[in-house]
């Protein structure tokens, strides 16, 4: 590591949190050129460029030589394996996972409780300026004393273990590496489940039917990998009661596109709430638009006014654990896809 150390900012970071970043150290000379496309910064730039801070400017390998550690400004990290210049193994990869889980998780609350309170029919209704004929009609789905299943749990999925434990929810959850209930990864103090406490039991991914044939809902929060890639399909759907209620904020790809249509279609499901699509935008002739007993929001779960001071907030804890030498968080594992 340089006594000086060159730092880039390729994203369009508000004057106070640069102000942030510089205060870390004197030994950061931090560089700000927010642009999207690598190609527009000039190489003079590139070349000393030891610590990167970006969102889609990246370069080519030959051009930052003394390139140690990128910080991307995004939680999923889905097809950044294709990127050259971080083959390199002398370079570290950190996500922003933690920086989007307290939005992303409200967003995934909200949309539980619009299907279970089934206020599109009443959207509809007003719509057309009509009252529900008859109250014995209307059988809401409550939170509290039911079972709801989080695919996935990461950061996302545990601040929303945190949310609905308030609420009286039961929750059951899934994740790769059953020793580990615990989260080393980056956690705002009094956020999330860093303790594994919020759940009631933990499922592998290979039992995920085992868990949706307890649950009243299911939530996927899982990041798009070679292992998550169509892990909820139609197996796993008909394992769900049909009074049964999905919301995804994941990645578009891990529920299976045709299996979850088909499932609406045929009532074998009795709701669901999309965030992500396998193509985005969604087509306007995408069979999602029609699709029975669907709602969808753009991709948008993770958009908040704050994600700009979050996100410093993690990357300044971990330009402290550079300058120190301790290990970052978020590491990124490109072959695990996360």
């Amino acid at each position: 590591m340089s006594e000086v150390i060159h730092t880039l900012l390729t994203v369009d970071l508000p004057d106070t949190q640069q102000a942030r970043l510089q205060a870390v150290s004197e030994r950061l000379l931090i560089t700000h050129v927010p642009t999207r496309p690598g190609e527009e910064i000039p190489p003079e730039v590139w070349a000393p460029t030891e610590v990167l801070l970006t969102y889609r400017a990246w370069p080519e390998p030959e051009q930052a030589p003394n390139l140690r550690w990128v910080q991307y400004y995004l939680a999923g990290v889905d097809g950044l394996a294709e990127q050259p210049v971080l083959r390199n193994e002398r370079i570290s990869l950190t996500s922003m996972s933690g920086a989007n889980a307290s939005q992303t998780a409200e967003h995934a609350l909200a949309l539980l409780l619009t299907l279970g309170r089934r206020l599109p029919e009443f959207v509809s209704l007003q719509s057309r300026n009509e009252w529900l004929p008859s109250r014995s009609d209307y059988h809401p789905v409550e939170l509290r004393g039911s079972t709801v299943g989080i695919v996935g749990y990461g950061s996302i999925g545990r601040q929303l273990a945190r949310l609905l434990h308030g609420l009286g929810a039961t929750v059951l959850a899934s994740k790769r590496d059953l020793m580990h209930p615990e989260d080393h990864g980056y956690q705002p103090e009094g956020q999330g489940d860093p303790q594994g406490e919020f759940f009631a039991r933990l499922y592998p991914p290979q039992a995920l039917r085992s868990m949706f044939k307890e649950c009243d809902f299911v939530v996927v929060t899982t990041p798009l990998t070679k292992h998550t890639r169509g892990l909820v399909g139609a197996a796993e759907l008909a394992a769900l009661k049909p009074e049964a209620l999905l919301v995804d904020v994941s990645r578009g790809g891990v529920v299976a596109s045709e299996a979850l249509l088909d499932a609406l279609r045929h009532h074998r499901l009795a709701g669901a709430a999309l965030d992500v699509f396998p193509e985005e935008p969604l087509p306007s002739d995408s069979p999602y638009w029609d699709c029975p007993n669907l709602l969808i929001t753009p991709h948008i779960a993770g958009v908040s006014d704050h994600y700009a001071q979050r996100a410093t907030d993690l990357f300044i804890e971990n330009l402290h654990r550079y300058l120190e030498g301790r290990p970052l968080l978020n590491r990124v594992n490109l072959t695990e896809g996360y």
